[in-house]
Formats: structure tokens, C-alpha cells, sequence
């Protein structure tokens, strides 16, 4: 039974959307979805239909499925062991995006570069609550007396689509700046935060049973949207719950080595109006136990289902509604990106007419990625140092290590090679982990097909 409910939670709720293996390549259109201010080598590209961007990731922190399942001990005292190593800052995520369109182009009256398109994207988060699944698996034994708070509850899902159109702009020899814009159209959202309250086991042995269960200010809420309909495609063209967003991004070269890069991703919201459903669950209530009078029990004349009872005489005092159709608004999980990078090596001998020159100069750069993102429990943030290294005109490559809360040893690898106009590239994340995934708390994919020109 303990087993059924851990696996039942973990398999439910197995990323964070950080994509540093395309942040700062200068020859992928990729890099203007993480930095619309990026300094790009190319003057027009085309992505070919759901081949030219798809990108998955998945993991957790503070446990991996070979710490459940390991076996050189019993699985409970695995799962036992996992719960007192984690806590409610931990994490289960997903997160997936698929490019349906991308294109762009350098106009020819200015040294600006357009670029827009359309994707969709998935994104699921739950939180580990850590004292509650604890109360629930162990008992109260370790709560006596000690509040257990149901603001560890926080989790969202939803699905979007996204049209986008942006401009890229050298300023001068020294700045590249960029925005896009975006409308999102939601395809269906879930999402429990803010919750509040707690439930302590209070000893009262003056009372009429030792123990006295009590619900304080509780404030439990979830709200859901799309998913009383099955026409998920049509939503994912065109959605009653509509959204706005912006990415805003700049480059700055301090000479012809140093590079300083900033961007904002997903600043925006999405206001949920339409097949909407609410949940709520409020109040204060307190509970001394009851009396058991077993030969009534056992003769019949006292009914035996006192743990429904239990729970009526709980949810009886508590305000519970699950038929409210109310709007309400989303952020959007909002990302930030910064870089430090140093360029060396022998200059490249071609020649090109494309807009930013300084980034054709050397073949070899070296520097250091910061990254954030904003989530129901905080921010969450990952460092990444890289080598990227480019190979002639036909091949790159790109490899980095990232420490975040998830891991401390995430090596990655990006390869991407261009035959005249022809552009393919590949990613992945935690390679050594490759080789035994289950001990991986974090795996992470790119890939994409695409057309890039350059003018020489």
C-alpha cells in the first residue's frame, strides 16, 4: 500500500526550460526564442514544418527513479530514505516545445532582422510537499504538536501555442538589441498555488480524547481551463483564453573579444475566460477523535463506517465548492538570461556581408551562462560555463557544464552542421549520465532541420 501511493505520485509528476546548449549560437535561429537581441551570422532562414525546433526535458531533484528502485535494499526503506532526504523545495517537471513555424529575414533598407512563427509548448511543475506526504505515509508520529502547512501544495500544467514575431537591430558597433512580441493561446491550463492553513495533532489530555485534530485558515484552491472540450487542435489555432507576452534581449561587445549578453523571456500572462472550472475548499475546524463502543460494533447496533463519518463531520465544517466557473489569470513562468563570453583563436577566413561582423572574428569562445526562472516556490537558477568551437564552414560544436539544484555534474553537448543552405543540429544534456538513465535527475534534448543563407 505505502508503495502503490509513492509510485502513484512519482509516476504522475516526473526541466526547467533552461536551454543553454543554444543560448549565444550565432548560426541558429534558435538562439532569438532565448535572446531576441542575440548577434546572429545569417540573413534569412526558414524552418521546415515540425522539423526545425523540438525540445524536450524532464527531471527531478533530490531523487532519481534509481534511488527508489535500487537493488541492494527493500524499495520502502527506499522510499522512506527519500522522503527524509528531500524537501518541499524539490521538484517534478516537464517541459516540451515543438516549432510548427519559423522564418525570418534581413530587411534591405536597414540593418534590422525580422523573424517570426508559431509553436507549441508544454510545461508541468509539481512541487514535493514534503510534511504532508510524510504525515500521509508515516502518520502523525512525528506531528505531534507541530503544524504541518498546506502552502507546500503548489503545482501547474498547461499547454500553448504561441505566435511570435520579433525584430533584431545592430544598434551601433557595440549594442544589438531585440523584442518580440507574442500571443498565446491556451490549449489547457491546471494550477494549485497559494495555497494556505494548516492541520496539526494537538495532545489535550485534559480533553475528551488525548488527541485533538485541527484544521486552521485553511485556503485551498485550484483552478482548470480546456478540458471540458476535446478540440485541442482548435484551440491550439485559436483560443478563447488569450494571452500577451514580450521578450526583450541585447548584445554588447566591450571590444573585439568580450561579449556581454542579457534577455527577459515570456514576460506576459494569460487570462483564463472561457470553459473554466474552480475549486475551493476553506474554513477552520477541529476534530477530537471518536468513541469506539466495539460490542455495538460487533452486535450491529453501532454502524460501522465511522471513517466516513470522520470525514463528513471534517468537510461539514469546511466551505467547499467545486462549482464555481470563475476567470482568473496566469503569468507566465517568466526566464531571464545572462552571459559573459571571451573570443580567441585564429580569425575565420571568409569574408561576409552578414549584419554582425564581430561574430565571425574568431572561431573559439569560452565563457559563463547565468539563468533563472520564476515558479510558484521562488526562483529557481542554474550557472553554465562552455566551450564553443567552430569547425570550418560545415561544423560546430558547443559543450557545457551546468550546476543547478537538480545536479552538479550535467555535461552537455551541442553538434550542428551546415551543408550550403542545409542546417542540422543536435543537443543533449547530462551525458554521463547516459549510460544508466534512471540515476539521471535531469535529461534534457534539442534537435531541428532548417534552411539558413548567409551573404558572402
Amino acid at each position: 500500500m505505502r508503495l502503490s501511493f509513492f509510485f502513484i505520485f512519482f509516476s504522475l509528476y516526473v526541466g526547467a526550460q533552461n536551454k543553454q546548449l543554444l543560448y549565444n549560437v550565432d548560426d541558429l535561429p534558435q538562439t532569438l526564442m532565448s535572446n531576441p537581441g542575440a548577434s546572429i551570422s545569417f540573413d534569412k532562414h526558414f524552418g521546415i514544418p515540425l522539423f526545425s525546433g523540438f525540445s524536450l526535458e524532464a527531471g527531478l531533484s533530490g531523487v532519481s527513479v534509481y534511488d527508489i528502485f535500487r537493488e541492494d535494499r527493500d524499495v520502502n526503506e527506499s522510499i522512506d530514505q527519500a522522503i527524509t532526504n528531500l524537501d518541499s523545495k524539490d521538484y517534478f517537471s516537464i517541459n516540451q516545445q515543438l516549432e510548427i513555424l519559423s522564418f525570418g529575414w534581413k530587411s534591405r533598407f536597414s540593418e534590422v532582422y525580422f523573424s517570426g512563427g508559431l509553436y507549441q509548448e508544454l510545461d508541468a511543475i509539481v512541487y514535493f510537499p514534503k510534511n504532508l506526504l510524510s504525515l500521509a505515509y508515516r502518520g502523525n508520529v512525528d506531528f505531534i504538536d507541530v503544524p504541518v502547512f498546506f502552502s507546500e501544495v503548489a503545482a501547474t500544467a498547461e499547454a500553448v501555442s504561441v505566435y511570435h514575431f520579433g525584430v533584431n537591430k545592430e544598434v551601433n558597433e557595440k549594442w544589438q538589441l531585440g523584442a518580440r512580441g507574442k500571443i498565446y493561446m491556451s490549449i489547457f491550463n491546471a494550477s494549485s498555488t497559494n495555497n494556505s492553513g494548516s492541520f496539526t495533532t494537538l495532545t489535550t489530555p485534559d480533553g475528551p480524547n488525548f488527541f485533538n485534530h485541527s484544521l486552521r485558515n485553511v485556503e485551498l484552491q485550484g483552478n482548470t481551463s480546456g478540458f471540458s472540450s476535446d478540440n485541442f487542435l482548435g484551440r491550439a489555432l485559436i483560443s478563447n483564453n488569450i494571452g500577451l507576452g514580450v521578450d526583450l534581449g541585447f548584445t554588447h561587445f566591450l571590444d573585439d573579444h568580450w561579449t556581454l549578453t542579457g534577455s527577459v523571456i515570456d514576460l506576459g500572462f494569460i487570462a483564463h475566460t472561457n470553459d473554466v472550472r474552480n475549486y475551493r475548499a476553506a474554513g477552520s475546524t477541529s476534530v477530537d477523535g471518536i468513541e469506539f463502543e466495539f460490542p455495538a460494533i460487533l452486535d450491529g447496533s453501532q454502524p460501522t463506517n465511522y471513517w466516513q463519518e470522520l470525514e463528513d463531520e471534517v468537510l461539514d465544517q469546511l466551505d467547499l465548492n467545486d462549482q464555481l466557473s470563475e476567470s482568473y489569470v496566469t503569468a507566465r513562468p517568466v526566464k531571464i538570461n545572462g552571459s559573459v563570453q571571451y573570443a580567441f583563436g585564429e580569425p575565420r577566413s571568409e569574408v561576409c556581408d552578414c549584419l554582425y561582423k564581430q561574430t565571425k572574428s574568431f572561431t573559439n569562445r569560452v565563457g559563463v551562462q547565468l539563468y533563472g526562472i520564476g515558479r510558484p516556490q521562488g526562483l529557481q537558477t542554474a550557472i553554465t560555463a562552455f566551450y564553443d568551437k567552430k569547425w570550418g564552414s560545415f561544423l560546430r560544436s558547443k559543450f557545457t557544464y551546468t550546476a543547478d539544484r537538480r545536479s552538479t555534474k550535467n555535461i552537455g553537448m551541442l553538434l550542428s552542421a551546415q551543408i550550403h543552405n542545409f542546417n542540422l543540429y543536435i543537443a543533449g544534456d547530462n551525458l554521463l549520465e547516459y549510460s544508466n538513465i534512471t540515476k539521471a535527475r535531469g535529461v534534457s534534448a534539442q534537435l531541428g532541420i532548417q534552411l539558413v543563407f548567409d551573404t558572402k
